[in-house]
């Protein structure tokens, strides 16, 4: 009877086992298979090292054709979800069913790398179709610009007007536009500088300028008479044309050239700076633009934007760098939130919108700004009772419904993209926002890959020796201490 009952027992306790072992197994799997269908992480570091941007997160998910990244690369080096070129790949793989990550080690297969031409390690190839494009680096700012230029077809050219004074894209010194010219052509955008002076020449494009011949009189006979004047015209290949802060006024024709082409359907950005008269250096404030921008509904005040909220100094940022926090509803701004731009000698505008144009207000200064007129000293002098006090508007977007839409950008600051500030904080994306909307890219509007963070820690040489002596010295000084007091106690 016993001997029964203890059989039973040991019967139902095996059954209770592998019931309660078969129920952890089949959790663990569900487990497993959920992880690996939808694979969710926390990033909880404050600069989100290790979250894909909106940008990124925007392209990748309104994919509507397949996308295959193909990483060239030795097997060591593709490493896990915490380091490798997986690491970043996979977070771009868990964002669409549409994008494949493929690695290959072209050592092991040599067949497939030389197919694809790859001669290096590290190489890595976005392909859309039969379009491919190579990413320079393992890099999210680089992935997503391959991946970019991969998907939009078509070229498009920005073209900066030159030979008025304006910023150089070869420049890279701190009031320079090298860095804007980067950016650009990582975004898909081809660049050049065109002329608005003459006819042809640098005004035209490549194929243009290479057509143009000039004839020379035959010895002992009369120069033959100069043909008629042709009045310039912007190159037909430029998908934006861009106006980077001119010292000098615009002659007549250069300005007509400008309102022929964006009233006929074209996209510009004008970057107009205050008329500033200091020491030697002066800017005529564009009166010819301006007076162009009034028949567009912007009329440009000769005035500059200082702003005595005393917040740019958190980022070392004087009062004459007007910083912009808050933003309109337009698509160029909707995605900046918070974002902080930055607008060195910043002058104010106001819009409205009539006939044929639709014009709009982007960003304006704080409510503690204000607008001086006096633009002679380099002394600056508020006379509240004077001045108009902010918020003051510093940019603009309009739209010319003419036989094909026209649309334009007005910003009272040039220095907003020069080299020295274009990465602070969100120049950069503004920037970018304002040429994809100008070129009807409004699926790329959006917060873009920022450079990884620099979080070294400086300590200088008093701070060195407090945390030698303290650590080092100090430390081992309590533990002896310590010691000798439990055995003084003991003894």
């Amino acid at each position: 009877m016993q001997a029964s009952w203890l059989k039973k027992r040991q019967t139902q306790y095996t059954a209770y086992f592998t019931v309660y072992l078969l129920i952890i197994l089949a959790a663990l799997g569900a487990a497993n298979w959920l992880a690996q269908r939808h694979n969710k992480t926390i990033d909880s570091t404050s600069s989100k090292k290790y979250s894909l941007s909106d940008q990124t997160a925007k392209v990748v998910k309104g994919l509507s054709q397949d996308v295959t990244v193909t990483y060239y690369d030795k097997s060591s080096q593709f490493g896990g979800s915490t380091g490798g070129a997986r690491d970043l790949l996979d977070r771009y793989n868990n964002l669409s069913s549409k994008l494949h990550v493929v690695y290959v080690d072209p050592d092991k297969k040599p067949q497939l790398a030389k197919a694809a031409g790859i001669k290096n390690y590290g190489a890595i190839q976005v392909k859309v179709g039969n379009k491919t494009e190579e990413a320079k680096s393992l890099s999210e700012e680089e992935i997503t610009g391959a991946l970019i230029r991969a998907l939009k077809t078509g070229e498009r050219n920005a073209c900066f007007v030159s030979g008025s004074g304006e910023h150089s894209l070869e420049e890279s010194g701190r009031s320079g536009y090298s860095s804007v010219k980067e950016a650009l052509e990582k975004n898909n955008y081809k660049t050049r500088t065109v002329s608005l002076l003459e006819a042809g020449g640098a005004g035209a494009s490549p194929a243009e300028t290479a057509k143009k011949t000039v004839t020379l009189p035959e010895p002992g006979k009369d120069a033959p008479a100069a043909a008629p004047g042709k009045a310039p015209e912007v190159p037909k290949d430029c998908t934006v044309l861009l106006v980077g802060g001119p010292k000098y006024d615009y002659l007549p024709p250069s300005v007509a050239a400008i309102k022929s082409y964006v009233e006929g359907g074209g996209r510009a950005m004008l970057l107009l700076d205050p008329g500033l008269k200091l020491g030697r250096e002066e800017n005529s404030g564009s009166p010819a633009l301006v007076k162009m921008l009034e028949g567009w509904g912007v009329t440009l005040n000769k005035d500059l934007a200082i702003d005595t909220s005393g917040i740019g100094q958190i980022f070392n940022l004087s009062e004459v760098v007007p910083l912009v926090t808050n933003y309109e509803s337009h698509l160029i701004v909707r995605e900046m939130k918070e974002t902080a731009t930055a607008f060195p000698l910043a002058r104010t505008l106001e819009v409205k919108s009539e006939g044929k144009v639709t014009v709009e207000k982007l960003f304006s200064s704080s409510p503690n700004s204000y607008a001086t007129t006096n633009l002679g000293s380099p002394e600056i002098r508020i006379d509240p009772a004077k001045d108009k006090k902010g918020p003051l508007a510093l940019a603009a977007a309009g739209s010319y419904k003419g036989d094909k839409e026209g649309r334009f950008v007005v910003v009272g600051s040039s220095g907003f993209v020069a080299n020295n500030i274009f990465r602070f904080n969100g120049n950069r994306d503004l920037f970018l926002n304002m040429m994809n909307w100008l070129t009807s890219d409004e699926d790329l509007i959006s917060i873009r890959p920022k450079d990884p963070e620099d979080r070294r820690l400086s300590l200088n040489r008093s701070q060195m020796s407090r945390i030698f002596f303290s650590t080092v010295v100090g430390l081992p000084l309590i533990v002896i201490a310590s010691g000798l007091m439990v055995w003084w106690k003991r003894r």
